[in-house]
């Protein structure tokens, strides 16, 4: 299946997990105006395409003045996007995400995927974060976690903590992370 980042937010929020409030625009006025509906003093403006890697190919960009982001929609707007993850192949860009900027401290990297090997569930985690994931596993993989979920008992909570405390959180983040592993499980 293939989702643009807004859908699937709108399904992670369907299932109570947590994501930055975002809006749609198809056009430069219509990302302003999503930018001043979300208020605030920053927002990230994201091109949707059906890859990773937008970021390094410039289509991820933080923006501190309604200017900047009416600019960054205009310069994504309409072009056709070339990523790691296209094989070269040039994507349409016909929509932008402008969503609200958070404070990170700390990026993780967390996904599910169908583990052919075991023909189950997985959970893959880093506390190296996400955006040069394949990196990390290729020059640390003992900064990779996978959780192997058994396909009888499903994802237990118990397994999520042991997990968020491998990759090195607190007490408090272990607890987020298992409400939203789950949460991704149960979605």
């Amino acid at each position: 299946m293939n989702f643009h980042e807004y859908q699937s937010k709108e399904l992670f929020v369907k299932f109570g997990l947590p994501v930055p409030m975002g809006h749609v625009a198809v056009s430069p006025e219509g990302a302003v105006d999503a930018a001043r509906s979300l208020g605030g003093e920053q927002w990230v403006v994201k091109a949707q395409i059906h890859a990773g890697g937008r970021g390094k190919a410039g289509g991820v960009k933080l923006c501190k003045t309604l200017a900047a982001v009416r600019e960054a929609a205009l310069k994504m707007l309409g072009t056709k996007m070339i990523t790691y993850q296209t094989a070269g192949r040039a994507l349409p860009v016909n929509q932008v995400l402008v969503t609200e900027a958070t404070d990170i401290s700390k990026e993780l990297y967390l996904s599910i995927v169908i583990d052919r090997q075991t023909r189950g569930i997985a959970f893959v985690g880093s506390p190296a974060g996400g955006v040069d994931i394949e990196q990390v596993s290729l020059d640390t993989p003992e900064k990779i976690f996978t959780l192997d979920v058994d396909f009888v008992q499903g994802l237990q909570a118990y397994e999520c903590r042991k997990f968020g405390f491998a990759m090195g959180l607190g007490s408090k983040q272990v607890g987020q992370l298992t409400k939203i592993m789950l949460g991704v499980y149960k979605m």
